[in-house]
């Protein structure tokens, strides 16, 4: 991936990428993209496309059951801004 795609998406993400970084990253794609090359070379055409990761039904699974519940209240008690029962947060991504 170019350094510039690289400083464009830094960019969107509110992100400030030294020199260094941006070569790290450069790198790291490179890596990457030799990866997944290597692993669009594996014959997949004889293996069954799975649904579900699991062949049998999965039973250690908890069910998602509320617990410790924080009133609204609670939950905003620290919050540096709120408004109408809401946290208020800068925006990061354009």
């Amino acid at each position: 991936m170019e350094k510039s795609k690289l400083e464009e998406y830094a960019n969107h993400l509110m992100f400030r990428l030294s020199d260094e970084e941006l070569a790290s990253l450069e790198d790291d794609f490179v890596t990457l993209s030799a990866q997944i090359a290597l692993l669009d070379k594996i014959d997949t055409s004889d293996v069954e496309a799975m649904v579900y990761p699991f062949d049998v039904k999965t039973t250690y699974l908890r069910d998602d059951e509320p617990d410790h519940v924080l009133s609204q209240e609670k939950a905003l008690a620290n919050a540096p801004k709120q408004r109408q029962g809401h946290f208020v947060l800068p925006r990061v991504v354009k």
